[in-house]
């Protein structure tokens, strides 16, 4: 049963890539790599859980915090062309 779980899984893996491939705008892309981050940590936790490893629970936990980090960081370096600066820059006074 869980082998079936992981194949559907590759296949949604494999249609996610093609969007983050070609994807029309930026947007797209960003979002097909966002969803092949999270079937990547769904992959780790159910091949954790056929192979009888809990703790591959765990690296599904943090790759699942990367790839949430990593997004949110793209996003703010497509909308504000930067990464650094807080909420206001010293000449908006």
């Amino acid at each position: 049963m869980f082998g079936v779980v992981i194949i559907a899984l590759l296949i949604t893996m494999a249609m996610a890539i093609s969007r983050a491939l070609l994807g029309p705008t930026i947007y797209d892309r960003i979002l097909g790599v966002n969803s092949f981050g999270t079937k990547t940590v769904l992959l780790i936790a159910a091949y954790g859980f056929l192979t009888g490893r809990p703790e591959f629970l765990d690296i599904a936990i943090v790759y699942a915090l990367i790839n949430f980090i990593g997004t949110v960081a793209v996003l703010k370096f497509f909308e504000y062309h930067d990464l650094g600066s807080g909420a206001y820059q010293e000449d908006d006074y």
